[in-house]
């Protein structure tokens, strides 16, 4: 069969390095047992290695062509195809209701942020998160408290998973190539069961934060309270949030919560 041809639509650079599949495939060698969902295999080059290493692997791939090319050249699949959009999917159900599974891929950069998203949604059961996807955004998911790289997402995944910037891969190994590098990042997930605040009043504070980035807390949160509301003399609020850590935003929520009681009880 002939290989599929990579749409600009569906944001496909297929990946020609094996060397580079086997390492990604390869973050998730302690998870023996667990169950993968690999997000657009594509031409399946992630693909052989997971089923080299014996893992518990669905596919999900939106784009027919590929679906066909995977159906005829791993046979082994069979029932395992999941022609879907990941955006939309249940991922439990993918799984079978599975406590616990992983998630893999070489990314589409034009959806990379939005699968993220999704997996915090499911942040109680993806236990592991790796792949690639543009450098960029993968500094990002990484980036540590003072530096300019640092975003919502990164604040949102570092909350529940520890995030690692892993290595860099050529524009060069991929066809068609990217006008960029890309990046492989692991996220494992930690401890974390609770945040001990208000989580829905936590993600609006992280990104109202970040939604005026150039401002200091002070300004940039005071859309969240009622007019006429001082905000006290902390030196929480004089910061901007690319300086702020996982913790600080806690407080910094917990801060807003009391503000905004006080606020409701007069």
């Amino acid at each position: 069969m002939q290989q599929v041809k990579p749409k600009k639509a569906l944001g496909q650079h297929f990946l020609t390095d094996l060397s580079v599949a086997q390492r990604i495939a390869a973050t998730l060698d302690e998870y023996r047992g667990v169950p993968i969902v690999e997000v657009g295999p594509g031409m399946g080059v992630l693909t052989k290695f997971l089923l080299d290493a014996g893992h518990d692997l669905k596919v999900v791939e939106i784009d027919n062509e590929s679906v066909d090319y995977l159906n005829v050249n791993f046979p082994q699949l069979e029932g395992r195809i999941l022609a879907e959009d990941f955006l939309k999917m249940d991922l439990v159900a993918s799984v079978n209701g599975s406590e616990r599974f992983c998630v893999i891929g070489n990314y589409p950069y034009n959806i990379s942020s939005q699968i993220f998203f999704k997996v915090l949604d499911y942040k109680d059961q993806v236990v592991c998160c790796s792949g690639m996807l543009q450098k960029e955004v993968a500094e990002r998911l990484a980036a540590a408290p003072g530096t300019k790289t640092r975003g919502i997402l990164s604040v949102l995944l570092q909350a529940w998973y520890d995030v690692e910037y892993l290595f860099t891969v050529s524009e060069h190994v991929f066809n068609p190539p990217p006008k960029v590098k890309s990046g492989v990042v692991k996220l494992t997930r930690n401890d974390v069961k609770d945040l001990n605040c208000d989580e829905r009043l936590f993600k609006t504070v992280v990104k109202t934060s970040f939604g005026q980035r150039r401002k200091t807390l002070r300004n940039s949160l005071r859309s969240l309270l009622p007019a006429g509301v001082t905000f006290p003399e902390l030196p929480i609020f004089a910061l901007r949030p690319e300086q702020l850590s996982v913790a600080q935003f806690i407080e910094l929520t917990n801060l807003m919560s009391e503000l905004r009681n006080q606020t409701a009880q007069k």
